[in-house]
């Protein structure tokens, strides 16, 4: 019973020891003189050159692209063109030929 022994408070690990808590890392100050140093160094030194990749698109890509905006646009036109009283309107008569979902099917005779 020697590990597991307690005589009240709270409980403790079998290896002993206790919580250690982690010292916090000191944090270095910076000399403004290193810096612009550094800066300068980085200014200085041209970056290294990555081949750029050029996508170039089809003609049925570009075709396909400019059909898709065009009938974007008629459809912003289209339904800046329906007042709010016209918006319900249609929505009500969709609504109406849906067909109900919870109604209970009228199944069999009578």
């Amino acid at each position: 019973m020697g590990d597991y022994e307690t005589t009240g408070g709270s409980l403790r690990f079998k290896g002993g020891g206790g919580i250690t808590k982690k010292k916090k890392k000191k944090s270095e100050k910076l000399d403004p003189s290193k810096v612009k140093a550094t800066l300068e160094a980085k200014e200085s030194t041209p970056p290294p050159s990555k081949p750029i990749k050029v996508i170039e698109k089809t003609a049925a890509e570009l075709r396909f692209e400019e059909i898709q905006k065009k009938r974007q646009e008629e459809k912003v036109l289209k339904s800046a063109m329906k007042s709010h009283k016209e918006k319900v309107a249609e929505l009500n008569r969709k609504l109406e030929e849906m067909t109900e979902h919870y109604d209970i099917p009228k199944v069999g005779p009578g």
